[in-house]
């Protein structure tokens, strides 16, 4: 691709680099420059004007970006994406329903590195994405990509899938609250709003709620009933968990459950 400044006379059928405000309005960058363009120019009174010129073995930005999507994300629909069309050499990529973004962090490398007119930017791998949200771009920084680099990254890319949203299998959840004496029944009912939120975010619904003591004995009778009717039980505790042997630990256990871990580390944030 050629690209700098030509005379006016010579611009016709080049790619205006830059935007052009003119008296009787303006010109975008990347339009392709008519003749009546360049009269429009003229009368401006402009001499010069920076423009680009696709040369052979060039693909077009949004050519280049719009095969490039196709082979990050073949078969989108199945992959729980969809693509926008390209324009102004980029083509978004968003999430068509909620769940844990999955990307091949190499695959994307591999794709960055093939030239520095392709890039490819993602969310990060186990991203949490709701529907529509973007989770992918593909922008070809220039007015055109090298035949052969976009054919490169196309092969590295090849036929497998570097994106895809893994979607949420539960379809429902029920929750246990614990409260202690003296509560406000405001708070209980906080946390519950809270986790049917996160919850309705992934798509899946809140079955059941229930409210027992904190106490080993009744947690442990809620979250065996409440095992029964969906296909996740969480517990919200009114009291933070301070031992392996505290209630909720406990209580898991005497439900007939097995604590994996006890402690996360989460902080900052």
């Amino acid at each position: 691709m050629k690209f700098g400044s030509v005379p006016v006379d010579q611009a016709t059928g080049a790619i205006l680099a830059h935007s052009l405000r003119l008296t009787d309005g303006a010109l975008k960058k990347g339009r392709v420059l008519t003749a009546e363009d360049v009269a429009r120019l003229k009368v401006e009174g402009l001499a010069e004007v920076t423009v680009a010129r696709l040369e052979a073995g060039d693909a077009p930005e949004d050519t280049a970006a719009a095969r490039i999507a196709a082979a990050l994300a073949p078969e989108a629909d199945a992959l729980g994406l969809t693509l926008s069309a390209a324009a102004t050499g980029r083509v978004n990529l968003f999430a068509a329903r909620p769940g844990v973004l999955r990307v091949d962090a190499a695959a994307i490398t591999a794709v960055n590195t093939v030239d520095e007119a392709i890039t490819v930017a993602t969310l990060p791998d186990y991203a949490r994405v709701r529907a529509r949200q973007m989770a992918a771009t593909v922008k070809i920084i220039p007015y055109a990509a090298p035949e052969a680099a976009v054919a490169e990254a196309v092969a590295v890319l090849g036929n497998g899938a570097a994106l895809r949203v893994a979607g949420v299998a539960l379809r429902n959840a029920a929750l246990v609250l614990t409260v202690t004496p003296g509560m406000k029944p405001s708070v209980a009912e906080k946390g519950a709003e809270a986790m049917r939120g996160r919850l309705v975010a992934l798509g899946v619904e809140l079955a059941a709620t229930a409210i027992v003591p904190h106490r080993t004995e009744a947690l442990a009778g809620a979250v065996a009933d409440a095992a029964g009717k969906a296909d996740l039980v969480l517990v919200l505790t009114a009291s933070a968990t301070s031992d392996r042997h505290d209630v909720c630990p406990a209580a898991i256990t005497r439900a007939g459950g097995r604590v994996e871990r006890f402690g996360m580390p989460v902080d900052p944030g």
